[in-house]
């Protein structure tokens, strides 16, 4: 492994040391956040900064805390695949409703610390515990153990009725963007939690060849056109001594209310939440994804009544983080597309806020009366931060130059992050005007990456191109396409951290090539709406004439050497290419691929394709195993025996196929190696497709 490879995997991939989960506490008096001690430390700690001051302080280190840590808890394992969470230690925490008091979990075990100072204590649990939440006054915890809802000291408070209680199932939390299934009321006696019921589901298993003595692992899979989880919600009163359902129906302690809306049209529960201790606000969608609602319910009694009703007749976008939602007003913010779907906008009561020259891509809060947005005003590869008011749709610029700029707020501070070529940069800004930053300890990026930004075709496809550092015009190149291409992301960003590896490959004598083809995210509704019905000819037709568009304006691409690689959807593209189109592809690696989407989860699959059984021949033609009798280039195939997300299977199937075909092919299968990739294993996996290419593009 060279030293770049070597570098990347021991400080996984330069986010070792630097501060994460950043949060507001106490008015914005305290800084939350995770960060490990160095560049190769893969254990994060808990700290809080003080804003006034800019003091940090370390409150909880796991290392002095759990000595000799065991397994995570399954549940909280497969909690941080759907999340994308790789680092060690502490991975998550929750704040009191005030800010002055943090609980989490660590490898089962509870703890709890203000943050005044003074050592973590342990919170007892009844078990394996995860997902701890403490009340608004930190007197209380609640947390899952063992699929059952608890709060500390008190007990139990889910029923034992068979139900997992206080988690989000696994469409909630890889596809809906809600990880956690419980809520505190802000009176913090009474908590809103979902009951998911997974008895209908298929079973999913795994085993680990190299240990044939284990016991194979199982869990609850939602299969494209089968059935999903039963989600309800339910108000559970949480009195010391009583046990749920012990009291009467009409809220209070020891109470048991079911949330009554239209489940069986709006299957899926995107968001909840507490509005007040006399109102939930929920998000709920069908199962099709193309009617969202905001629903106010009644605590007490379970009633709800429809806020807002957003519809689209392809789907509607999930991408606007923070809507729908009330306004301080009484009016609904929800997102909406322009006409002809060149952007994705705001509206309040069904009016459009925003217009064609803004991508909004997630509203923040509230900060001097106005909302405060993440959105595009450029090029779909930069965001910006904005001021808008909400009565007469005026912007102002927060953090608007070059780059990618987020933001959090609370109490008039400001949390500002930016990112560009040089680097990562965050800064808190007070209501008072004083600054402070938080001190980031992670490795300095190796390259500064200035890829070659190009909108190409007819389409205007966002394109990057990634040259050697010493390459010499007039000098041919091999060309690597390096992209996703599938929905709900965005390759061709300035965030720097994802061009490094695309540097290194450049630097082995490539041309790499990116290209968010349409169906990617953050170019337009319209831009990213082109794959409804049918993932395999937009993609892999836009990803052609890109990289022929490219090779018109820059000379040195070698169009007769062409490899292609990629993970996940980028998997499938890749093995797509080879098999489709050897005229212009010469060579493949496909990781994790999902060869057949029959065979891929609910939410994601019936989003952009449909049910299965209402167009099978959609998911006929995006499949890619009646393909394999074609296959006339080099394919390497790669999966993770523990890959939870997309099932080892999709890779095994397509195997089988060319297999039976009698195409040859190379397959990689890695024992006990999730989606994720963690611990260097992209790494080396880069250094043994830099040799299969070098092989085969020679």
């Amino acid at each position: 492994m060279d030293d770049f490879l070597r570098l990347s995997a021991t400080t996984a991939r330069f986010t070792y040391g630097a501060p994460r989960a950043l949060a507001f506490g106490d008015d914005a008096r305290l800084l939350w956040f995770l960060r490990s001690t160095g560049p190769t430390d893969p254990f994060d700690s808990l700290w809080v900064l003080d804003t006034a001051t800019g003091a940090e302080s370390r409150l909880a280190d796991p290392r002095e805390l759990c000595p000799e840590p065991g397994p995570l808890p399954v549940a909280e394992r497969r909690l941080r695949q759907r999340i994308r969470l790789v680092a060690a230690g502490i991975g998550s925490y929750a704040l009191s409703g005030d800010g002055l008091r943090a609980v989490f979990a660590l490898y089962g075990r509870l703890f709890e610390v203000a943050a005044d100072g003074g050592a973590p204590k342990e919170i007892p649990a009844a078990g394996p515990a995860m997902d701890p939440r403490p009340n608004s006054d930190g007197s209380r915890t609640a947390y899952v153990a063992d699929d059952a809802l608890y709060v500390a000291p008190d007990g139990r408070v889910s029923p034992d009725d068979g139900a997992r209680w206080g988690v989000a199932e696994f469409a909630a939390a890889e596809e809906l963007h809600r990880a956690r299934g419980h809520w505190w009321s802000p009176d913090g006696v009474t908590l809103l939690a979902a009951r998911v019921d997974e008895s209908a589901l298929q079973r999913r298993y795994f085993t680990d060849p190299a240990h044939p003595e284990v016991p194979a692992e199982d869990f609850a899979y939602p299969v494209a056109g089968g059935p999903n989880a039963d989600v309800q919600l339910w108000v559970l009163g949480t009195g010391e001594g009583k046990s749920a359902g012990e009291g009467g129906g009409e809220g209070g302690e020891g109470t048991l209310v079911r949330l009554d809306w239209d489940a069986a049209t709006y299957p899926y529960v995107s968001d909840a939440g507490w509005e007040s201790a006399e109102e939930i606000l929920l998000t709920v969608q069908d199962r099709l994804q193309q009617t969202v609602l905001l629903l106010s319910a009644d605590p007490a009694t379970g009633r709800t009544r429809e806020l807002s009703r957003t519809t689209h007749p392809q789907w509607v976008d999930p991408l606007v983080p923070g809507t729908p939602a009330r306004l301080a007003d009484g009016r609904t913010l929800t997102a909406a597309d322009t006409p002809g779907g060149a952007a994705r906008a705001l509206a309040v009561d069904g009016e459009l806020l925003t217009g064609d020259g803004i991508q909004v891509r997630r509203v923040a809060g509230v900060h001097e009366d106005r909302l405060l947005i993440e959105a595009a005003v450029r090029d779909p590869s930069e965001q910006q931060v904005l001021l808008l008011d909400p009565a007469t749709g005026e912007l102002t610029p927060v953090a608007d130059g070059p780059g990618v700029h987020t933001v959090s707020a609370s109490a008039g501070t400001l949390l500002l992050t930016s990112a560009d070529a040089d680097g990562v940069r965050r800064l808190v800004r007070t209501a008072d005007g004083r600054e402070s930053v938080p001190a980031d300890l992670s490795e300095p990026m190796p390259y500064r990456v200035a890829p070659i930004l190009e909108r190409v075709t007819e389409h205007a496809i966002p394109t990057a191109l990634v040259l050697p550092r010493d390459h010499v015009p007039g000098r041919r190149l091999p060309v690597l396409m390096d992209s996703y291409g599938g929905p709900c992301a965005q390759d061709v960003s300035a965030e720097p951290r994802r061009w490094q590896a695309r540097q290194w490959w450049a630097d082995q004598g490539f041309a790499v090539v990116t290209v968010d083809n349409r169906g990617t995210a953050n170019v337009s509704p319209a831009h990213t709406h082109a794959v409804y019905r049918g993932f395999s000819d937009v993609t892999l037709d836009d990803q052609v004439a890109a990289l022929h568009a490219l090779a018109a304006r820059h000379g040195d691409l070698d169009l007769g050497r062409v490899g292609v690689r990629g993970w996940s959807y980028g998997g499938y593209l890749a093995a797509m290419a080879v098999l489709r189109r050897p005229d212009v592809f010469h060579a493949a690696a496909a990781g994790a691929p999902p060869t057949d989407f029959r065979y891929y989860d609910t939410a994601y699959t019936e989003r952009y394709l449909g049910l299965p059984q209402d167009h099978p021949e959609v998911y006929e033609r995006d499949s890619l195993i009646a393909d394999a009798p074609g296959l006339s280039r080099p394919l390497l195939l790669i999966t993770g025996l523990a890959d939870d997300n997309v099932h080892p299977s999709h890779t095994l199937r397509l195997s089988q196929a060319l297999t039976d075909a009698g195409r040859p092919h190379q397959l990689l299968a890695l024992p006990g190696v999730t989606h994720m990739l963690p611990g260097g294993n992209r790494e080396k996996l880069m250094a043994l497709e830099l040799e299969f290419f070098r092989r085969e593009l020679a």
